[in-house]
């Protein structure tokens, strides 16, 4: 399964994306399958997917960096939350240090990959946009594709039609596309939404805005964490790294779970003890029930993290606080509510949600036949129905994006090693149960997943066809159960025709 040398754009694997899965799939690609050819194709100008595009005030992660981080590459700090710069400037080190980054190619935005079943190839398109140059089509073949590019649009976020904003006479910006010449402080800025954005957003802007209201249209589970891992410092300190990081790790992995499973078993405890932290950190004067008690229960959505209770401290000492309210229209000063309550803002930022994309926005056929995702069902959470020699790293939602992106790439090259093992050109999952129950790829109520429910493949109830959401079934499934379970079907790709 080696590259034709005489062919510069063949390659064995095609990877979609140079963000923290995409550099993971690199690594595993260059450590377990050394032989297989591989590009990396990257629609941005720079490597680190989200954390290089993200660039709003105090971007952080909001899962612990000792999961977020790869296993083959400690994460050296003892932060468990790290701000956006620091994650971009790790997995460009990671690239960096393991040669990864000679394999991407810049400015590659790929539109479609089609399925030849004749010659067990994917021939993908691909539009190469460089500074001022026009844009033009290329194409590369592969065997395999591998997509880790994410969920959402690079393009834009989520933005409601509200009436009046041409009125407004100060400045509005969306998180996802930050301006750099923004000046916030000593004005008064609202910050429209209640998810991890806006969570995190706010206290940082609290510390030079004159002042930051959170204006929300219902309330979000917010949990005050430690920002530093005071166990994990302890075993730093008296372990060698290559001991200490798999213990921290796996300490993290369990202590997200159970508080996972804690919480779809007993969702009215974990509420009344989230609630309860909330009024302990805020005070009697605050009213938790109206502004900080979601009509859903913990996990329906993710969980908001605030480090170190930031955005709590905020709120306590005057610097920001939260409203809870329909918007009625933008006026020249600000917003008016439904209630009539108007709010005065310089600066307005719109914090309200992601737009999915799926695959990136590119377009699949497989032996000219369109492939619509919403009619395939989801194979261990790694492939489709139906498609051959295609998988996508697609991270958790209730635990760090980075454990099951790593997991998924090592099964990947346990496909690539099976097939190059036994002279075999294809793999591809197979649902012959017309009656297998499904449910949604997503089981979450979060706007940005319902928006774009009908763009997203289904999941199975049943083996092997359902998404666990949880670490310990995945790493049996991916990693040690055989890739030969009557579902998954390999072949080799058709004699020649005389």
């Amino acid at each position: 399964m080696s590259a034709e040398p005489t062919d510069p754009t063949f390659f064995d694997v095609v990877v979609v994306g140079a963000g923290i899965s995409g550099i993971a799939a690199a690594h595993y690609l260059q450590t377990l399958c050394p032989t297989r050819s591989y590009v990396i194709l990257e629609n941005r100008q720079a490597l680190g997917g989200t954390w290089d595009l993200f660039r709003y005030p105090g971007v952080r992660s909001d899962s612990d960096m000792f999961t977020l981080g790869y296993s083959f590459r400690p994460w050296e700090s003892d932060a468990s939350f790290a701000m956006g710069p620091a994650i971009r400037d790790y997995v460009a080190a990671t690239a960096r240090e393991e040669g990864m980054d000679r394999h991407i190619r810049f400015g590659h935005r790929v539109t479609g990959a089609a399925w030849d079943s004749q010659q067990a190839r994917w021939h993908v398109t691909a539009t190469l946009t460089s500074p001022g140059e026009p844009a033009r089509e290329l194409r590369f073949d592969c065997r395999f594709l591998f997509f880790c590019s994410g969920y959402y649009n690079y393009e834009q976020g989520h933005t409601p039609a509200w009436p009046g904003r041409e009125a407004f006479r100060g400045r509005i910006v969306h998180p996802q596309h930050w301006p750099a010449d923004l000046d916030y402080r000593h004005r008064k800025v609202v910050v429209i939404g209640s998810g991890a954005t806006a969570v995190t957003l706010v206290p940082d802007m609290a510390a030079t805005a004159a002042h930051v209201t959170m204006l929300q249209r219902s309330p979000s589970y917010i949990v005050a964490l430690p920002s530093r891992d005071g166990i994990g410092a302890l075993l730093r300190r008296w372990l060698p790294s290559r001991l200490s990081h798999p213990l921290i790790r796996w300490k993290n992995i369990a202590l997200a779970s159970a508080f996972y499973q804690f919480s779809r078993r007993q969702p009215a405890t974990v509420r009344r003890l989230i609630l309860r932290q909330a009024t302990r950190l805020l005070g009697p004067g605050f009213d938790v029930q109206r502004h900080l008690a979601p009509r859903y229960n913990p996990w329906d959505q993710r969980l908001c993290i605030a480090p170190d209770a930031n955005i709590f401290r905020a709120v306590r000492e005057g610097k920001a606080d939260i409203v809870t309210g329909q918007i009625e229209c933008f006026t020249p000063a600000g917003l008016r509510l439904t209630t009539g309550e108007e709010i005065e803002a310089d600066v307005i930022v719109t914090a309200t949600g992601l737009e999915l994309k799926v695959l990136g926005g590119a377009a699949l056929t497989v032996d000219g036949t369109a492939v619509d995702l919403a009619q395939c069902v989801a194979y261990r959470g790694a492939m489709f129905s139906g498609v051959p020699n295609l998988a996508v790293a697609f991270g958790y939602t209730n635990a760090s994006w980075t454990l099951k992106c790593e997991l998924v790439a090592r099964y990947v090259c346990r496909l690539l090693n099976e097939m190059e093992r036994h002279q075999l050109d294809k793999c591809v999952p197979v649902n012959e149960d017309a009656r297998l129950p499904t449910q949604a790829f997503l089981d979450l109520s979060s706007g940005y997943v319902q928006r774009s429910s009908h763009l997203l493949a289904r999941q199975g109830l049943r083996r092997p066809w359902r998404m666990y959401q949880n670490y310990l079934l995945d790493l049996l499934a991916l990693k040690f159960s055989p890739l030969r379970d009557g579902v998954l079907r390999f072949s080799a790709k058709p004699a020649p025709r005389e």
